[in-house]
């Protein structure tokens, strides 16, 4: 048993369960770079692992009623045999190195893109609620909003593609996708949906490689004993928690995985999550003042105003 990658599996399974996204961005990432493992082993264990983890955090998902199955529905159909066809082509012609660095590269740009689209995003929903313009809006319930079934259905097709060559989108490409397709969908919502639509997906892709790819039980093993309790955890904090509180983890980690993806050293990405965090708090504090609110939801509450609708 490998204690240390189990303990790295154990953060990884808490980030997935509270934010939907962690798997390929940061799980297969980490076993190349710290663990040495082969790329295509990551890939293929990464997957099998995720097989597993992913129907956890759904579960809890499901008991708090925060998944839209139209939108999950739609999203499977095309990505669970698009994942399986993946793992079939780079099982006939090996690891596609060109590939893999390109999405990884672009999914980097998209995180970040992403990530700062979240903040904007809040601070619109405060301003909409503080004037009374779309107040709620950002909080609609899941299943008061319409399917766009079409482009749903491609977003599934590519992120299974995707996933099934590399690992890489289960979470965070499907996740982008949502947030631009589904702007009204809250951040509890967001989670659980895309955690949800990921389970077929990865089981899908994880077959695949199963049959074809070159999974390693030695790897597999310990990430499974430390990423099921993970993403237990993180999705009974993800789907009890306020929306704010899950907005803000999401887009760190957002930001996280799209500074790694794109190559940055692991102190330069630790300093810049340090001062995105910082930066945002204090910031959204002077933001919320502006609006005459309190400067914290805590305060708020206390006071008895700046309450869910207007501090998300």
């Amino acid at each position: 048993m490998n204690y240390e990658m189990a303990i790295a599996a154990l953060g990884i399974g808490i980030v997935i369960g509270l934010t939907g996204l962690g798997g390929g961005a940061l799980m297969t990432p980490a076993l190349v770079l710290f663990f040495n493992v082969p790329p295509l082993t990551a890939v293929s264990s990464d997957l099998v692992v995720s097989a597993a983890t992913k129907p956890v955090g759904t579960v809890v998902h499901m008991r708090n009623g925060t998944i839209h199955w139209a939108i999950v529905k739609w999203l499977v159909i095309g990505s669970a045999p698009a994942a399986f066809c993946g793992a079939l082509v780079i099982a006939w012609i090996g690891p596609l190195a060109g590939v893999s660095a390109f999405v990884k590269t672009a999914l980097g740009v998209v995180l970040l893109i992403a990530a700062a689209g979240l903040v904007g995003r809040a601070y619109l929903t405060l301003r909409h609620n503080m004037t009374g313009g779309l107040a709620g809006a950002s909080t609609a319930a899941g299943g008061d909003i319409a399917v766009r079934v079409l482009p749903t259905l491609l977003v599934g097709i590519i992120g299974g593609l995707v996933v099934g060559l590399t690992s890489v989108g289960s979470g965070s490409l499907v996740i982008i996708a949502l947030m631009t397709l589904y702007p009204l969908l809250s951040a509890n919502w967001l989670v659980g949906t895309d955690l949800a639509q990921a389970v077929p997906l990865v089981i899908a892709a994880a077959a695949g490689h199963l049959l074809f790819g070159d999974v390693d039980w030695s790897v597999v093993l310990p990430l499974l004993v430390g990423s099921i309790p993970g993403a237990y955890i993180g999705a009974r904090i993800s789907s009890r928690a306020s929306a704010g509180l899950v907005r803000r983890a999401l887009a760190l980690v957002l930001l996280a995985a799209g500074l790694k993806m794109l190559g940055v050293s692991n102190l330069l990405t630790l300093v810049g999550l340090g001062v995105a965090l910082v930066a945002g708090t204090v910031g959204w504090m002077v933001v919320r003042m502006r609006y005459g609110l309190k400067a914290t939801n805590w305060q708020g509450r206390k006071a008895g105003v700046g309450g869910q609708s207007a501090g998300h």
